[in-house]
């Protein structure tokens, strides 16, 4: 018979546990865990969490963790958030809800600007002196996928655009959803935010969840032969915010 878990385990985890209600059941949100990064060349401490959704509802959270050794978390992906100043109380604080992106941000891929916008968010973040980088891992190729992302990747090379190499998987263009994030948003902060980001739809989906957003700030860069079209895509194409008005981030 399994053993249950070390009573000194559990006094050690169950304060940095939160039970967080959803309408399908809960998230589990762990932390804040130190966390120094090397930024740059830095290094800057940031506070790290990570939730996990469970259609179990409790506070006996000796029942969650027990269940975490059966269950192969590793095939499933887990989203987390960056923490960094007092982000809890402060009354300026910028965030980031970034996509996971294996090629970009793991690997350095220069056909998207996904892993320029990670290290820059993080280093805005940083010099602003608080706020939040929430990465979601469920987010993949805008919600599609690794693996269909990878066969994404060979309809543009033969010529599709990111919005049609979706579609012509059976995909819609964007299928991301960012519930989970605001969720937990709203559990370590209740002061305004200004979210950093070209994308409407990020923008909306905060305001549509009663949340106080007080500006947006544009991430453009990292422009260059490999994500030309990728980028001006994301504005003909999917809605994305230029950087000024009139003026293309590739002008």
């Amino acid at each position: 018979m399994k053993q249950g878990l070390d009573s000194k385990v559990l006094s050690v985890l169950e304060d940095k546990i939160q039970l967080i209600r959803t309408e399908q059941g809960a998230i589990y949100l762990v932390g804040p865990i130190k966390l120094p990064v090397n930024l740059y060349g830095e290094t800057v401490e940031f506070k790290w969490y990570c939730w996990l959704n469970c259609n179990e509802v409790t506070e006996d959270f000796e029942r969650i963790i027990d269940k975490l050794s059966s269950s192969n978390l590793a095939e499933l992906q887990q989203s987390s958030v960056l923490v960094y100043g007092n982000f809890e109380y402060a009354e300026d604080a910028i965030i980031r809800m970034h996509s996971i992106c294996h090629t970009g941000d793991i690997f350095g891929s220069k056909r998207c600007d996904c892993g320029y916008q990670l290290k820059k968010s993080m280093k805005m973040i940083q010099e602003h002196g608080t706020g939040a980088l929430f990465y979601l891992a469920n987010h993949e190729g805008r919600g599609i996928g690794l693996f269909s992302k990878a066969m994404a990747y060979v309809l543009q090379e033969n010529g599709y655009d990111t919005v049609e190499a979706n579609e012509g998987l059976g995909f819609v263009d964007d299928s991301r959803n960012y519930s989970d994030a605001i969720q937990v948003l709203k559990a370590i902060r209740q002061k305004p935010v200004t979210l950093m980001t070209n994308n409407p739809k990020k923008l909306n989906a905060l305001k549509e969840a009663g949340l106080q957003v007080s500006g947006r700030q544009p991430l453009w860069g990292d422009i260059s032969e490999y994500n030309e079209k990728y980028l001006q895509t994301k504005i003909n194409k999917s809605g994305h915010l230029e950087e000024d008005e009139g003026t293309c981030p590739n002008d």
